[in-house]
C-alpha cells in the first residue's frame, strides 16, 4: 500500500484536472472520470487497483448519503413522495424482478435467484451521475427533486434485495414469513436507528461546549456511526443515515452555530468532491480485476448479456415513468396528488432515461463472496456477475451520460409552476424582509436607533437609503441589537419554507439564509 502511495497522490491530482476539462468541455465528470481510469488501466506497469467492498460501504457511502441528505430539500422530498417511493421502492423491485425472469432465461447457468441477485446488484440508478448531468441543463425542479429523492433510498430498497438473494443462492430456499420480518425490520430499524442517533447528536451539539472545529469533525462522524449502528442490528444502515442526515438538515439552524454552518459547508463540499471522484476513476480502474477473473464464457458474450441486461433496465425505467403518471392520473380522482395536471409526455420519458448506474452497484457485486461458505464451493456466477455489472455501469454512464443532456437540450421541458419565477421570488423575499426589519427595529430598538448610526443606516439600507457603509465601532449594546434583528429575519425565512401556502423554491430560502449567516459572521468578527 505504501509503495503505491504517490500513485493514489497523482491519481487525486488527475482527479482534479479530469473535473476541470469535463467543466470545460461541459460533460458530467463521472463519464470523463470512468473513461480516464478505463484508460490509465491499460498503461504498463500500473499497479492492479482492487477495490475492497468493504471500503466502498463503509467509507465512501455514508458521507455521500449524509450529505445528499443534507442537501436535498425536505419540502420537496414530502411534496413528491408518492412518486419518490414508487420508483426507490415499487420499480427497483420491479426492475429486479424482470432482470431476474430475463437472466434466467437467456444467461446459460443463471438460476432465478442468482437472477434476482444481479437485479438487486443493477436496479439502483445512481444520482451523482445524474446530478452531474443535469448541472449543465435547465430542467423543471420537481424533476430534480424526484431524482435526488429517489437517490436516497433506492440505494437501501436494491441493497436489501440484494441481501436477501444472497441467502437464497446460499440456502437454496427462500422462507417468505422471514423475509417479511426481516425486511420490515431492516426498514423500522434502520429508520428509528437514525433518528435516534440523530437526536442524541444534536442534544450533543446542544449541551456540549463544542466549537465550529469540534462541531465539523461530529458531522463527519455522525454518518459512520449510523451506518455501522444499524448495520450492527442488522437493519438498514442506508435508510439510517438518510433519516437521521435528514433530521438534523432540518433542524440545522438550532443546534450549529453560524460559524460550525459556514465552515461545515466548506469541509463537506470538498469531501464529497473527492469521494465522488475517487469512487468514479476506481471503477474504470478496476477492469483489469474483472475481466482476469472471467472463465467459462468468452469476452465477447459476457459483452452481450451486459448489453442485454442494460437494454432490460433502460426499458423498464421508462415504463415505469409513463406508467407512474397513468397511476396519478386515475389516482387524483380518489386521493390529493401533488399535481393533477397531465404532465405530459416528455418529462416521463426523460425521467426513464437518467438511470445511470454506479458505485453502490459495483460494491454490492465486488461483496459477493468468492465461496458459499469457508470450505464450501465457489459462488456460482460471481465473475460473470462482475462483469455485467461492470458493462451496465459502464454502458448507462457513456450512453446515456453524453445524451442525455442532448436530448434535454433539444427537446422544449414544459414549464410549472410549482414555485414563484426566482426573480419574483428574489422580489417579494428582499420586500418582506425590508418591512420585517424596519417595524423590528421600530418596535424592540427605538431608543437605539435614534442614538446609532450604526441602526440608523442599517434601518436605511432595508428602507433602499443606504449612502454609506456603517461605522463597524460598535458597542456590545449595537451589536446584540443587530444579532437580535438577524435572528429574526433567520426565523422568518424559516417560518416561510415551512408555510406550504409559500411557493418558494428552497435553495432560494438557503441562498438567503447563507447571507444572514454571512452577515452574522461578519458582525461577530468586529471588535
Amino acid at each position: 500500500m505504501l509503495e503505491n502511495f504517490p500513485f493514489y497522490l497523482s491519481l487525486v491530482i488527475a482527479i482534479v484536472l479530469l473535473i476541470i476539462v469535463a467543466n470545460k468541455i461541459r460533460v458530467a465528470y463521472p463519464v470523463l472520470l470512468v473513461m480516464a481510469g478505463l484508460l490509465i488501466s491499460f498503461i504498463p506497469d500500473i499497479p492492479m487497483v482492487k477495490i475492497d467492498p468493504e471500503l466502498i460501504f463503509i467509507i465512501f457511502l455514508p458521507p455521500l448519503l449524509y450529505e445528499a441528505a443534507w442537501t436535498i430539500s425536505w419540502k420537496e422530498l414530502w411534496k413528491w413522495r408518492r412518486i419518490i417511493g414508487s420508483f426507490a421502492f415499487v420499480v427497483v423491485l420491479l426492475t429486479a424482478t424482470i432482470v431476474a425472469f430475463v437472466a434466467n432465461h437467456f444467461i446459460p447457468g443463471f438460476s432465478l435467484a442468482l437472477g434476482f441477485l444481479l437485479g438487486g446488484i443493477v436496479s439502483p440508478p445512481d444520482a451523482v451521475s445524474a446530478g452531474a448531468i443535469l448541472k449543465f441543463v435547465k430542467v423543471p425542479k420537481r424533476m430534480s427533486s424526484i431524482l435526488e429523492g429517489e437517490s436516497l433510498l433506492n440505494d437501501a430498497s436494491s441493497l436489501i434485495i440484494f441481501r436477501f438473494a444472497m441467502i437464497a443462492v446460499a440456502t437454496g430456499q427462500f422462507v417468505w414469513h422471514e423475509a417479511v420480518l426481516s425486511f420490515s425490520w431492516m426498514l423500522v430499524g434502520g429508520i428509528g436507528t437514525g433518528l435516534l442517533i440523530g437526536w442524541l447528536f444534536m442534544k450533543g451539539h446542544k449541551i456540549l461546549p463544542t466549537d465550529a472545529n469540534m462541531d465539523t469533525v461530529l458531522t463527519l462522524v455522525a454518518p459512520y456511526i449510523m451506518y455501522i449502528a444499524a448495520e450492527e442490528t442488522h437493519s438498514s444502515g442506508v435508510l439510517a443515515v438518510v433519516s437521521g442526515g435528514l433530521l438534523l438538515s432540518n433542524h440545522r439552524h438550532s443546534f450549529l452555530s453560524t460559524s460550525s454552518r459556514l465552515r461545515g459547508i466548506s469541509v463537506w463540499e470538498s469531501l464529497v468532491f473527492i469521494l465522488n471522484g475517487l469512487v468514479f476513476i476506481l471503477i474504470g480502474l478496476d477492469l483489469p480485476e474483472i475481466i482476469s477473473g472471467l472463465e467459462g464464457v468468452s469476452v465477447y458474450a459476457a459483452i452481450g448479456y451486459g448489453l442485454l441486461i442494460t437494454l432490460v433496465l433502460v426499458v423498464v425505467r421508462i415504463m415505469a415513468a409513463y406508467g407512474a403518471v397513468f397511476i396519478t392520473l386515475i389516482a387524483r380522482n380518489f386521493i390529493k396528488v401533488a399535481d393533477s395536471r397531465h404532465p405530459g409526455f416528455k418529462v416521463p420519458a426523460i425521467l426513464g432515461w437518467t438511470g445511470m448506474r454506479g458505485v453502490v452497484s459495483l460494491a454490492a457485486a465486488l461483496s459477493i463472496p468468492v465461496k458459499l461458505s469457508h470450505n464450501g464451493p465457489e459462488f456460482p456466477q460471481r465473475n460473470l456477475i462482475l462483469f455485467i455489472t461492470f458493462i451496465v455501469i459502464l454502458t448507462t454512464l457513456l450512453v446515456q451520460g453524453l445524451t442525455l443532456p442532448l436530448i434535454i437540450r433539444k427537446v422544449n421541458m414544459p414549464v410549472y409552476d410549482d414555485h414563484l419565477p426566482e426573480d419574483d421570488a428574489e422580489e417579494m423575499i428582499r420586500r418582506e424582509m425590508a418591512k420585517l426589519t424596519v417595524d423590528y427595529l421600530d418596535r424592540n430598538y427605538r431608543e437605539l436607533l435614534e442614538k446609532s448610526i450604526f441602526l440608523q443606516q442599517i434601518n436605511e439600507k432595508w428602507r433602499g437609503k443606504l449612502e454609506k457603509e456603517p461605522d463597524l465601532n460598535l458597542s456590545s449594546e449595537i451589536k446584540q441589537a443587530y444579532l437580535d434583528l438577524l435572528s429574526r429575519q433567520r426565523d422568518w425565512l424559516i417560518e416561510q419554507n415551512h408555510d406550504h401556502n409559500q411557493h418558494f423554491d428552497e435553495d432560494l430560502i438557503r441562498k438567503h439564509l447563507m447571507k444572514i449567516d454571512l452577515e452574522e459572521e461578519r458582525i461577530l468578527l468586529v471588535h
